[in-house]
């Protein structure tokens, strides 16, 4: 759900070969989200994520427009887990994404350097649904979440 700049931001800071290479395609996965049936995406983010400053604040203030944007589309859900001085999720984890399909089974995405990786094994499916349930119970309420992308936008990047 990145922004180009931001995706430029982040990606640059490992010093990539081909970094428009790499912007471009992951520009390119969002195009799912733009057909006449979008695939449903729920995202769970770390308000950390949110005051976070990458690149420059003009870059986060797209980044946090798009984002808000998503929070408000209905085939969209967007969950913030608030900072509240202690950590919360599963120790060591990368971010991931949970893949279900209309045929075969589902399959868990894990970010990974140089690359990401697949797991397609049932019990490692299930623990990484488990994992992002507690996620999503420990987040705020859509609505919630929302308007925290807001005032975050307001507050830090208007």
């Amino acid at each position: 759900m990145q922004t180009r700049s931001y995706a430029t931001a982040i990606l640059k800071e490992g010093r990539p070969k081909g970094l428009e290479d790499l912007v471009t395609a992951r520009l390119e996965r969002q195009q799912i989200l733009q057909r006449e049936e979008p695939t449903g995406l729920w995202l769970v983010l770390h308000e950390r994520v949110l005051r976070n400053v990458v690149g420059s604040e003009e870059i986060m203030r797209e980044q946090l427009l798009r984002l808000l944007h998503i929070a408000e589309t209905s085939t969209h859900r967007v969950q913030i887990i608030r900072d509240e001085g202690r950590y919360r999720g599963p120790v060591g984890a990368a971010p991931f994404v949970l893949m279900s399909f209309e045929e075969g089974a589902d399959v868990v995405h894990v970010d990974g350097f140089p690359r990401g990786y697949v797991l397609a094994e049932q019990d490692e499916v299930a623990d990484a649904e488990d994992a992002y349930d507690l996620l999503r119970a420990l987040a705020m309420p859509l609505e919630e979440s929302a308007e925290l992308i807001n005032s975050v936008l307001k507050e830090c990047y208007s």
